[in-house]
């Protein structure tokens, strides 16, 4: 009888637990987290016509919380190169926040002809809005010429649009493009008004937060303070001496290209004049500062994003070039600015819960007569002379006159319209324009950008051109030159002042690329990386879909 009283107590705790098990089994386990892990903010730097080198040619001078900061702290990816032609601001941000290339975005140029009708169209041109904070046409732009998403499209799409986005620059095609088509604003300087403007395709008036801003005249007391170097001049031994006319160009009114600048007395009321200045990167940084602040960034229950671009670097490069010293007191004061700005991220998001990365659009050429001055081939060739001839050509030969209506981005762009009505053939006309280019001192190569893939050109130079060709925005015929020349008319005949950018050179398409903060390791890397692959390692970083038109491929050495 006790036998049987076990064997019942013991077959039912075995029922029991056996049921036990089977609820175990097929009850689903708790999430490890509340949420995706992702940081409070991210924050875009992009530093126009940064040289890679530029990282390491200061370095001794740069203090240990801004650029040094980044490298000490974060992942540097040491060879990181454009991968298409031309190098300019617009695609170089616009690649940067797609992961995709000018072939696909659309965003071939700062400027390009629309083949269809021979308009000329400004990369973020939108007759259809208007300015807000001022009454100025420079309010009349938008990111609808933007053919793909970006990555800060993706992250409003991933949170159901509960993200905040906001892009900052002083030049609008630096704010408008990074930020993307759904941004809940972009910002951008207004010479005219000497305000921080939008437009209409973000917002009918500013927030009080800008207003409050542009009442300050933030720019106006900068400007009056006079550009003075940071240290003795003397110190600036990693620039050619400050009074070097035949590379550097002078402020309208200044007798010479040196500091101190006596910026109170030059501007008179050209508030624009500040975009030539530090102080321009250094108000872009208030402004974004600013908008932390008034928007509350990093304050959300879900992961907002900052794109500011610093612009005030290109415009003095342009015009002084990268071995004066005003270029060299330019990136000496950013990185105070920077090191600055992080200070404020940590004190308001807090260390550790942000990411930022920092990159350039595109680098720069140093001057042609300062490398001759040294011995090193260089040379300046001049497209407008060049399409003076090819049209004179043209017009004898096959009686179209003014057939190129355009020579930017290194191409030859044709009037399609009055060339289809000629009845001549195109493809005659453009290997005219082809054997005359190639007789060109300077030039190296003029393709058929239709027949690029049968060009003999080196395969890295092939690869770059096809990245660049979009049939919609691209012209006939692509211009390469030689190493050490590009495109300029000169302000006296030996040459033009300053520099420029736009060619597939290392100069121009190796770019810095640093990334610090939350969720990205400490160290660097040395294999090549592309530009292409910036916004798919924030994606990954952030656990959202990469851009529509991605062709970037994530640095997974970049993430912990």
């Amino acid at each position: 009888m006790k036998f049987k009283h076990l064997l019942f107590i013991s077959l039912s705790l075995a029922t029991v637990s056996v049921s036990a098990q089977k609820k175990k089994a097929i009850t689903p386990a708790a999430p490890a987290s509340a949420s995706v892990p992702r940081p409070k903010l991210v924050v875009g730097l992009v530093v126009d016509q940064m040289r890679w080198d530029y990282l390491y040619r200061y370095y001794d001078r740069y203090q240990s919380g801004g650029f040094k900061r980044m490298l000490n702290e974060g992942f540097t990816c040491e060879n990181t190169n454009i991968d298409y032609i031309p190098t300019v601001t617009a695609a170089g941000h616009t690649c940067i926040y797609t992961g995709s290339i000018p072939a696909i975005h659309g965003i071939v140029g700062n400027d390009f002809i629309i083949q269809a009708t021979g308009k000329s169209m400004y990369c973020t041109d939108d007759s259809t809005v208007v300015a807000v904070g001022s009454t100025s046409k420079a309010g009349q732009m938008s990111p609808r010429n933007l053919l793909v998403s970006t990555v800060t499209d993706e992250l409003r799409l991933a949170t159901n649009f509960r993200s905040k986005v906001i892009g900052i620059a002083l030049k609008d095609r630096g704010g408008i493009l990074p930020a993307g088509h759904s941004a809940n604003a972009a910002y951008w300087f207004d010479d005219a008004s000497g305000n921080w403007i939008t437009s209409t395709y973000y917002m009918n008036d500013l927030p009080v937060w800008v207003k409050s801003f542009n009442d300050q005249k933030i720019a106006e007391k900068y400007l009056k303070q006079d550009w003075n170097p940071l240290y003795p001049i003397s110190t600036y031994v990693q620039s050619a001496p400050d009074n070097s006319d035949r590379y550097e160009g002078k402020f309208y009114g200044a007798a010479t290209p040196t500091l101190p600048v006596k910026t109170s007395e030059l501007y008179k009321g050209r508030i624009g004049m500040i975009r030539s200045t530090p102080f321009g990167n250094t108000m872009t940084l208030d402004l974004a500062k600013a908008a932390v602040e008034g928007e509350k960034l990093g304050k959300n229950t879900v992961t907002d994003f900052l794109a500011v671009s610093l612009s005030s670097t290109d415009y003095v490069g342009h015009q002084f070039g990268p071995n004066s010293v005003e270029a060299e007191d330019t990136y000496l004061r950013l990185d105070q600015d920077l090191a600055a700005f992080f200070n404020y991220l940590d004190g308001t998001v807090g260390k550790g819960n942000y990411t930022v990365f920092l990159s350039a659009d595109h680098g720069a050429a140093h001057n042609p007569n300062f490398l001759r001055d040294h011995k090193i081939p260089a040379g300046v060739w001049d497209d407008s002379q060049a399409a003076k001839a090819m049209n004179a050509m043209i017009s004898d030969k096959y009686k179209i006159n003014n057939l190129i209506i355009s020579m930017d981005n290194y191409q030859v762009n044709f009037n399609n319209a009055a060339l289809q009505k000629s009845g001549a053939s195109e493809e005659a006309i453009k290997q005219d324009c082809i054997a005359y280019l190639q007789k060109q001192p300077g030039v190296a190569y003029a393709i058929d950008l239709q027949r690029v893939q049968t060009a003999n050109i080196p395969d890295d130079l092939r690869s770059m051109i096809i990245n660049g060709y979009n049939a919609e925005h691209s012209g006939a015929v692509q211009i390469i030159l030689k190493p050490a020349w590009y495109t300029g008319h000169g302000t006296n005949d030996r040459g033009p002042t300053g520099t420029t950018h736009g060619t597939w050179n290392p100069y121009d398409s190796h770019i810095p690329l640093v990334f610090m903060g939350w969720g990205i390791k400490h160290g660097s890397l040395t294999r090549q990386t592309h530009m292409t692959d910036i916004s798919a390692t924030i994606a990954s970083l952030l656990h959202i879909q990469a851009p529509n038109g991605n062709v970037g491929k994530t640095i997974s050495e970049v993430l912990k």
